[in-house]
């Protein structure tokens, strides 16, 4: 099983365990040991599932302003939970390759590999989430074929990016390919960086 096969293993079994309750406050029971790469790719997906459905919730025209925007708050924090546990993935990525020495002829990626994780993970979401349209019994046929087309590219996509994935980490192991990592550095978190919240020191 390569790299991503087994993440999207993962993401379709955590993705299917979150629909159980399907509530954005329901308890994760994580099946994997904890601190393993398996544990971090569950625990990614979950929380992409949470907030996939935090922003179905918050574009409901009579949503609560108060609701709104403590729910803003949450996502928010989803958000830098994301960010820090696709820099941890790469952290592990980057742990591996290590003692590979790259060929002078190795290239970069623009995509390290955890943020290409990422977008797979979220792929999972949309292909388990159209396949809910696919199969619903009170849509009108036009609805049920446009999902379907769409259903068709997602899965065509899974294709393309598991391909891409493991292809990436091949380079990285044969050399091929530098990695290296950039952190977020996100300022609007930091309250020395963001000049709204160091204004009012």
């Amino acid at each position: 099983m390569t790299f991503s096969q087994l993440s999207y293993s993962i993401f379709e079994d955590s993705t299917r365990q979150y629909h159980v309750t399907d509530h954005v406050d329901a308890e994760i029971k994580n099946p994997y040991e904890f601190q393993t790469i398996e544990y971090f790719l569950y625990l990614k997906n979950w929380i992409d599932a949470v907030q996939w459905h935090f922003e179905d919730i918050i574009r409901d025209p009579n949503i609560d302003p108060v609701a709104a925007l403590t729910l803003k708050r949450r996502i928010d924090k989803s958000n830098q939970d994301r960010t820090d546990l696709v820099e941890l993935i790469d952290s592990y990525f980057y742990d591996k390759y290590k003692d590979v020495q790259p060929l002078a002829s190795a290239t970069i990626n623009s995509e390290s590999p955890a943020w290409a994780i990422d977008r797979l993970s979220i792929l999972a979401l949309k292909v388990y989430h159209m396949q809910q349209e696919v199969d619903r019994t009170d849509a009108e046929p036009a609805h049920l074929a446009q999902c379907q087309t769409k259903l068709n590219i997602l899965l065509e996509q899974h294709k393309d990016l598991t391909t891409a994935i493991d292809q990436l980490l091949a380079g990285y192991e044969a050399g091929t390919k530098v990695m290296k990592v950039y952190k977020q550095m996100k300022m609007y978190n930091d309250p020395s960086l963001n000049p709204v919240l160091y204004a009012k020191k």
